[in-house]
Protein backbone atom coordinates (compact mmCIF):
# COMPACT_ATOMS: atom_id res chain seq x y z
CA UNK A 1 0.00 0.00 0.00
CA UNK A 2 1.62 3.63 -0.99
CA UNK A 3 0.54 7.08 1.14
CA UNK A 4 -2.55 8.50 0.16
CA UNK A 5 -5.09 10.44 1.77
CA UNK A 6 -3.07 9.72 4.82
CA UNK A 7 0.31 10.04 5.27
CA UNK A 8 1.68 8.87 8.54
CA UNK A 9 -0.58 7.66 11.47
CA UNK A 10 0.83 7.48 15.25
CA UNK A 11 -1.72 6.57 17.85
CA UNK A 12 -1.68 6.97 21.82
CA UNK A 13 -3.67 4.16 23.32
CA UNK A 14 -5.89 5.33 26.40
CA UNK A 15 -7.35 3.59 29.50
CA UNK A 16 -10.71 5.62 28.47
CA UNK A 17 -12.01 8.25 26.17
CA UNK A 18 -11.14 11.77 26.27
CA UNK A 19 -12.35 15.26 25.18
CA UNK A 20 -11.16 17.61 22.99
CA UNK A 21 -11.24 20.55 25.47
CA UNK A 22 -8.78 17.74 27.60
CA UNK A 23 -5.88 17.58 24.89
CA UNK A 24 -5.92 21.43 23.99
CA UNK A 25 -3.88 22.68 27.03
CA UNK A 26 -1.66 19.94 26.11
CA UNK A 27 -0.89 20.86 22.82
CA UNK A 28 0.84 24.44 23.32
CA UNK A 29 3.47 24.01 21.62
CA UNK A 30 1.83 23.67 18.43
CA UNK A 31 -0.42 25.39 16.05
CA UNK A 32 -4.26 24.80 16.13
CA UNK A 33 -5.43 25.76 13.05
CA UNK A 34 -9.44 24.55 13.76
CA UNK A 35 -11.78 22.01 15.04
CA UNK A 36 -13.95 20.00 12.57
CA UNK A 37 -17.47 19.08 14.42
CA UNK A 38 -18.23 16.45 11.57
CA UNK A 39 -16.90 13.64 10.33
CA UNK A 40 -17.69 9.83 9.81
CA UNK A 41 -16.23 7.29 11.87
CA UNK A 42 -14.37 5.11 11.95
CA UNK A 43 -12.55 6.77 8.39
CA UNK A 44 -12.22 10.22 10.52
CA UNK A 45 -14.76 11.58 13.01
CA UNK A 46 -14.73 15.16 14.70
CA UNK A 47 -11.48 16.54 14.14
CA UNK A 48 -8.50 18.84 15.98
CA UNK A 49 -6.85 20.35 13.10
CA UNK A 50 -3.15 21.23 13.39
CA UNK A 51 -0.26 23.07 11.15
CA UNK A 52 2.07 21.06 9.19
CA UNK A 53 2.89 22.52 5.90
CA UNK A 54 -0.04 24.77 5.39
CA UNK A 55 0.91 26.56 2.11
CA UNK A 56 0.47 23.07 0.14
CA UNK A 57 -2.71 21.82 2.19
CA UNK A 58 -0.72 19.78 4.95
CA UNK A 59 -2.32 19.93 8.07
CA UNK A 60 -2.10 17.09 10.92
CA UNK A 61 -5.36 15.72 12.01
CA UNK A 62 -5.81 14.54 15.64
CA UNK A 63 -9.41 12.24 16.40
CA UNK A 64 -10.66 10.62 19.04
CA UNK A 65 -12.15 7.06 18.72
CA UNK A 66 -13.63 6.17 22.09
CA UNK A 67 -13.41 2.33 21.25
CA UNK A 68 -10.44 -0.07 21.46
CA UNK A 69 -7.96 -0.34 18.15
CA UNK A 70 -9.65 -2.51 15.94
CA UNK A 71 -7.02 -4.69 14.88
CA UNK A 72 -8.69 -6.85 12.24
CA UNK A 73 -9.65 -5.54 9.43
CA UNK A 74 -13.46 -6.19 9.26
CA UNK A 75 -16.15 -7.76 7.10
CA UNK A 76 -17.01 -6.24 3.43
CA UNK A 77 -20.60 -7.15 4.57
CA UNK A 78 -21.00 -6.81 8.70
CA UNK A 79 -18.40 -4.34 9.42
CA UNK A 80 -18.11 -2.18 6.08
CA UNK A 81 -17.21 1.40 7.40
CA UNK A 82 -14.26 -0.74 9.76
CA UNK A 83 -13.21 -2.68 6.16
CA UNK A 84 -13.30 0.25 3.98
CA UNK A 85 -11.26 2.62 6.70
CA UNK A 86 -8.67 -0.17 6.37
CA UNK A 87 -8.62 -0.39 2.67
CA UNK A 88 -7.92 3.43 2.29
CA UNK A 89 -5.25 3.51 4.92
CA UNK A 90 -7.02 5.40 7.93
CA UNK A 91 -5.34 3.40 10.17
CA UNK A 92 -1.53 4.38 8.55
CA UNK A 93 -0.74 3.74 4.98
CA UNK A 94 1.54 0.92 5.66
CA UNK A 95 -0.36 -0.79 8.45
CA UNK A 96 -2.07 -4.22 8.39
CA UNK A 97 -4.34 -6.00 10.31
CA UNK A 98 -3.17 -7.67 13.46
CA UNK A 99 0.02 -4.88 13.63
CA UNK A 100 -1.39 -3.80 17.83
CA UNK A 101 -1.56 -8.20 18.88
CA UNK A 102 2.23 -8.14 16.45
CA UNK A 103 3.24 -4.67 18.29
CA UNK A 104 2.69 -6.46 22.03
CA UNK A 105 4.05 -9.69 20.90
CA UNK A 106 7.10 -7.90 19.83
CA UNK A 107 7.98 -5.67 22.34
CA UNK A 108 11.49 -6.74 23.81
CA UNK A 109 12.52 -3.36 25.24
CA UNK A 110 9.30 -2.98 27.33
CA UNK A 111 7.67 -6.47 28.27
CA UNK A 112 4.84 -4.55 29.68
CA UNK A 113 3.66 -3.73 27.12
CA UNK A 114 1.83 -6.72 25.99
CA UNK A 115 -0.90 -6.42 28.53
CA UNK A 116 -2.12 -3.23 26.29
CA UNK A 117 -4.11 -4.52 23.45
CA UNK A 118 -6.65 -6.02 26.44
CA UNK A 119 -6.01 -3.00 29.04
CA UNK A 120 -7.23 0.05 26.72
CA UNK A 121 -10.53 1.13 26.02
CA UNK A 122 -10.03 4.21 23.38
CA UNK A 123 -7.11 5.94 21.24
CA UNK A 124 -6.47 9.11 20.11
CA UNK A 125 -5.30 9.08 16.36
CA UNK A 126 -2.71 11.35 15.08
CA UNK A 127 -2.29 11.31 10.83
CA UNK A 128 -1.05 14.05 8.32
CA UNK A 129 -2.19 14.44 5.16
CA UNK A 130 -1.90 17.40 2.34
CA UNK A 131 -6.10 16.18 1.02
CA UNK A 132 -7.66 18.68 3.37
CA UNK A 133 -8.91 21.38 0.84
CA UNK A 134 -7.21 20.18 -1.65
CA UNK A 135 -8.17 20.77 -5.48
CA UNK A 136 -8.86 17.63 -7.69
CA UNK A 137 -5.24 17.48 -9.34
CA UNK A 138 -3.23 18.22 -6.44
CA UNK A 139 -0.64 15.86 -5.53
CA UNK A 140 -0.82 14.00 -2.43
CA UNK A 141 2.53 14.17 -1.52
CA UNK A 142 3.78 18.18 -2.33
CA UNK A 143 7.21 19.41 -3.72
CA UNK A 144 9.80 19.16 -1.01
CA UNK A 145 7.92 16.20 1.18
CA UNK A 146 9.81 15.75 4.05
CA UNK A 147 8.92 11.94 5.46
CA UNK A 148 11.14 12.03 8.66
CA UNK A 149 10.24 15.41 9.34
CA UNK A 150 6.82 14.73 9.01
CA UNK A 151 6.65 11.37 10.64
CA UNK A 152 8.27 13.59 14.00
CA UNK A 153 6.43 15.95 14.36
CA UNK A 154 3.32 13.35 14.27
CA UNK A 155 5.39 12.26 16.86
CA UNK A 156 6.02 15.09 19.06
CA UNK A 157 2.11 15.88 19.02
CA UNK A 158 1.91 12.33 20.61
CA UNK A 159 4.21 12.83 22.97
CA UNK A 160 2.41 15.84 24.68
CA UNK A 161 -1.10 13.68 24.47
CA UNK A 162 1.34 11.08 26.77
CA UNK A 163 0.91 13.46 29.78
CA UNK A 164 -2.80 12.98 29.68
CA UNK A 165 -3.59 10.80 32.71
CA UNK A 166 -5.41 8.36 30.82
CA UNK A 167 -2.49 8.17 28.32
CA UNK A 168 -1.30 4.07 28.65
CA UNK A 169 1.58 3.99 25.28
CA UNK A 170 2.41 5.64 22.04
CA UNK A 171 1.39 2.94 19.48
CA UNK A 172 3.08 3.30 16.03
CA UNK A 173 0.63 1.69 13.71
CA UNK A 174 3.11 0.82 10.51
CA UNK A 175 6.28 0.40 12.28
CA UNK A 176 3.94 -1.87 14.61
CA UNK A 177 6.10 -0.34 18.04
CA UNK A 178 4.53 0.65 21.70
CA UNK A 179 6.91 2.64 23.87
CA UNK A 180 6.33 4.09 27.11
CA UNK A 181 7.11 8.00 27.99
CA UNK A 182 10.93 7.31 29.39
CA UNK A 183 11.17 5.18 25.55
CA UNK A 184 9.96 8.61 23.66
CA UNK A 185 11.27 11.15 25.60
CA UNK A 186 15.26 9.22 25.43
CA UNK A 187 14.68 9.01 21.52
CA UNK A 188 13.14 12.45 20.88
CA UNK A 189 16.26 14.40 23.51
CA UNK A 190 18.38 12.97 21.22
CA UNK A 191 17.19 14.93 18.28
CA UNK A 192 19.14 16.86 16.56
CA UNK A 193 21.08 13.56 15.74
CA UNK A 194 20.16 10.41 13.82
CA UNK A 195 16.38 9.99 13.85
CA UNK A 196 14.53 8.37 16.19
CA UNK A 197 13.94 4.98 14.00
CA UNK A 198 13.56 2.91 17.25
CA UNK A 199 10.03 4.77 17.70
CA UNK A 200 9.23 4.30 13.92
CA UNK A 201 10.13 0.65 12.77
CA UNK A 202 10.32 -2.27 15.45
CA UNK A 203 12.90 -5.28 15.34
CA UNK A 204 11.27 -8.25 15.82
CA UNK A 205 12.09 -11.96 16.19
CA UNK A 206 10.61 -15.34 14.83
CA UNK A 207 11.39 -18.93 14.89
CA UNK A 208 10.80 -20.90 12.18
CA UNK A 209 11.49 -24.14 14.10
CA UNK A 210 13.88 -24.99 11.41
CA UNK A 211 17.39 -24.39 13.90
CA UNK A 212 17.52 -20.67 12.16
CA UNK A 213 16.52 -17.96 13.18
CA UNK A 214 14.67 -14.63 11.63
CA UNK A 215 14.65 -11.09 12.52
CA UNK A 216 12.76 -8.18 10.40
CA UNK A 217 12.48 -4.38 10.53
CA UNK A 218 8.87 -3.64 9.91
CA UNK A 219 7.72 0.23 9.16
CA UNK A 220 10.71 1.73 7.01
CA UNK A 221 7.77 2.13 4.19
CA UNK A 222 6.92 5.47 6.18
CA UNK A 223 10.12 6.87 5.30
CA UNK A 224 9.93 5.55 1.92
CA UNK A 225 12.54 2.67 2.31
CA UNK A 226 12.13 -1.43 2.04
CA UNK A 227 12.38 -3.28 5.28
CA UNK A 228 14.89 -5.89 5.64
CA UNK A 229 15.24 -9.68 7.37
CA UNK A 230 17.88 -11.08 8.13
CA UNK A 231 18.17 -15.14 8.21
CA UNK A 232 20.68 -16.85 10.22
CA UNK A 233 21.38 -20.16 11.88
CA UNK A 234 20.08 -20.03 15.82
CA UNK A 235 23.52 -21.66 17.42
CA UNK A 236 25.77 -18.83 15.20
CA UNK A 237 25.03 -15.30 15.66
CA UNK A 238 23.53 -13.35 18.50
CA UNK A 239 20.44 -11.76 18.12
CA UNK A 240 21.37 -8.57 19.96
CA UNK A 241 24.22 -8.03 17.24
CA UNK A 242 21.52 -9.45 14.22
CA UNK A 243 19.51 -6.50 15.77
CA UNK A 244 22.45 -3.57 15.37
CA UNK A 245 23.13 -4.88 12.24
CA UNK A 246 19.60 -4.25 11.22
CA UNK A 247 19.27 -0.66 12.72
CA UNK A 248 22.22 0.21 10.91
CA UNK A 249 21.64 -1.09 7.42
CA UNK A 250 18.01 0.83 8.34
CA UNK A 251 19.93 4.22 9.18
CA UNK A 252 22.33 4.11 6.16
CA UNK A 253 19.50 3.59 3.52
CA UNK A 254 17.61 6.13 4.94
CA UNK A 255 20.70 8.73 4.68
CA UNK A 256 22.04 7.28 1.03
CA UNK A 257 18.34 5.75 -0.43
CA UNK A 258 17.96 2.08 -2.27
CA UNK A 259 22.21 2.08 -2.69
CA UNK A 260 22.01 -1.87 -1.60
CA UNK A 261 20.92 -4.46 -4.46
CA UNK A 262 20.08 -7.85 -4.86
CA UNK A 263 23.58 -9.63 -4.06
CA UNK A 264 25.53 -6.88 -2.61
CA UNK A 265 27.44 -7.83 0.35
CA UNK A 266 28.61 -6.08 3.45
CA UNK A 267 30.39 -6.78 6.92
CA UNK A 268 27.73 -8.30 9.20
CA UNK A 269 27.35 -10.03 12.62
CA UNK A 270 29.72 -12.57 13.67
CA UNK A 271 32.47 -10.99 11.53
CA UNK A 272 31.18 -12.68 8.55
CA UNK A 273 29.96 -11.18 4.86
CA UNK A 274 26.29 -11.31 4.41
CA UNK A 275 24.97 -10.75 0.73
CA UNK A 276 21.39 -9.34 0.39
CA UNK A 277 18.55 -10.57 -1.83
CA UNK A 278 15.88 -8.52 -3.19
CA UNK A 279 12.73 -10.32 -2.24
CA UNK A 280 9.15 -9.54 -3.38
CA UNK A 281 7.44 -11.48 -0.70
CA UNK A 282 8.71 -11.04 3.41
CA UNK A 283 8.68 -14.36 5.58
CA UNK A 284 6.68 -12.77 7.98
CA UNK A 285 3.59 -10.91 7.82
CA UNK A 286 2.49 -7.85 7.46
CA UNK A 287 3.54 -9.14 3.18
CA UNK A 288 5.76 -6.29 1.94
CA UNK A 289 9.33 -6.37 -0.10
CA UNK A 290 12.19 -6.66 1.76
CA UNK A 291 16.01 -7.32 1.06
CA UNK A 292 16.77 -10.59 3.03
CA UNK A 293 20.21 -10.80 4.51
CA UNK A 294 22.08 -14.62 4.62
CA UNK A 295 25.57 -14.40 6.52
CA UNK A 296 27.50 -15.65 2.92
CA UNK A 297 29.72 -18.63 4.77
CA UNK A 298 28.52 -21.16 2.97
CA UNK A 299 26.17 -22.13 5.20
CA UNK A 300 23.15 -24.54 3.37
CA UNK A 301 19.93 -22.57 3.34
CA UNK A 302 16.74 -23.65 4.35
CA UNK A 303 14.41 -23.97 1.58
CA UNK A 304 11.42 -22.38 3.18
CA UNK A 305 13.98 -19.23 3.84
CA UNK A 306 14.35 -19.04 0.32
CA UNK A 307 11.18 -17.84 -0.96
CA UNK A 308 7.84 -16.99 1.02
Amino acid sequence: MAKGLFTQCVCVLLSRPVRFDDLVPLLSDFTIVKRLDTGSAPIGGPTLLMALRPEVNGYVAIDLPSEPWPDDAGDPADAPAQFAAWTLGSYGSFAFPGCLARAAEQSWSWREARALPAQHRAFARIRSSYAFGARKDDPLLPPGYDAVAELLLVTRIARAIMEHPAALACFNPSGEVLRNREHLDDALDATPGPPPLDLWSNVRLFNPQNGWLIMDTVGMGQLDRRDAECCFPADAFAPDDVDRFLRNLALHRLRHGEVILDGHTTDGPGGARWRARDMPRSLCPPERRVLRWFPDDGTTVPVDLLDA
